[in-house]
């Protein structure tokens, strides 16, 4: 069974909205206060395409009007604009567990944003990783936050 420590910070993210929580109290009863909030404006991949996909005419040599025209993969800027926001997550991290600002770290997060998260985590953030939870909480109270995180880490 792993409490959470006293001071140990909590991160709910998602690949748009992170919460950086701290807990105030002890790990029988955490009360967790938010110390920072991160948004990035991440509009749908429609709405940052500038136009459709680029087209190519498939010919046969010497007869280039003919054949299937096939289109280019265009660019998927929303998965672009959540990988940038974990590489912002994993410096801020950095940058927070370098200072000492925080001993032992919590994250909860999609699946696939922990796995972003984790790759592009500095040793110094690692080492003070005490556990994870697959969840997407970003849209819970912090009520909700402490139970679920509370609950997770004695399961």
């Amino acid at each position: 069974m792993t409490t959470l420590p006293h001071k140990a910070w909590v991160l709910i993210a998602d690949g748009e909205k992170a919460l950086v929580l701290e807990n105030i109290t002890d790990g029988e009863d955490p009360n967790l206060q938010v110390r920072r909030k991160e948004e990035q404006d991440n509009p749908s991949d429609y709405e940052q395409s500038a136009n459709r996909p680029g087209r190519m005419q498939e010919g046969r040599p010497g007869n280039q009007a003919s054949g299937p025209r096939s289109a280019f993969q265009d660019t998927d800027w929303h998965e672009l604009a959540k990988d940038r926001f974990a590489d912002d997550l994993a410096e801020m991290l950095y940058e927070d567990a370098h200072k000492g600002k925080f001993d032992a770290l919590v994250i909860a997060a999609s699946p696939g944003v922990l796995g972003e998260l984790r790759d592009k985590m500095h040793k110094e953030v690692r080492d003070r990783l005490i556990f994870e939870i697959p969840k997407t909480l970003t849209n819970h109270s912090i009520d909700d936050i402490e139970k679920i995180v509370t609950s997770e880490m004695s399961g």
